[in-house]
């Protein structure tokens, strides 16, 4: 099953700052819903291990991810696979653009994805509201993260 995905969110930093965040492996595990580990390779890759619960089926997806097409601090694109055992597994990319307001920077992204076995079987409905939830919590830990990580580096 495909779903797509679009969304936008205002950070307060600039476009600098928001690009070494989203390239901190410490700070995007403290982000992603339900992750336990997040580690960075040599070659640029992202391990990570997430469990989630979507509907009734809870999994732990291993997977990989890694940034491409990158235009350093403009945009990427983020590619990845997982797997969640007999649960499924996902696969797909985001294309991340960001974009300088003032002071602020605005990080649009928009998703492909293509997910599989039990999950996919719960519905497109329950699938998407599923996934914007996972965003907008992704979202307010990435502000969080980010806002501590500035006050740390400040003090």
């Amino acid at each position: 099953m495909a779903f797509t995905m679009q969304n936008e969110v205002l950070l307060e930093a600039s476009p600098d700052a928001v690009w070494a965040a989203i390239n901190d492996a410490g700070l995007l595990k403290l982000s992603i819903p339900g992750c336990e580990s997040l580690e960075q390779s040599d070659d640029g890759w992202f391990d990570a291990v997430v469990k989630l619960k979507i509907g009734p089926i809870s999994a732990r997806f291993k997977g990989t991810v890694r940034f491409v097409d990158v235009e350093a601090p403009v945009s990427c694109r983020i590619v990845g696979e997982g797997q969640g055992g007999i649960a499924g597994f996902a696969k797909g990319g985001a294309r991340v653009r960001l974009v300088p307001e003032g002071l602020s920077t605005r990080l649009c992204y928009d998703v492909e994805a293509e997910i599989g076995g039990k999950i996919a079987q719960l519905g497109s409905r329950l699938i998407d509201g599923v996934a914007k939830k996972l965003s907008d919590q992704f979202f307010q830990n990435f502000s969080k993260a980010f806002g501590e990580a500035g006050a740390s580096d400040a003090a």
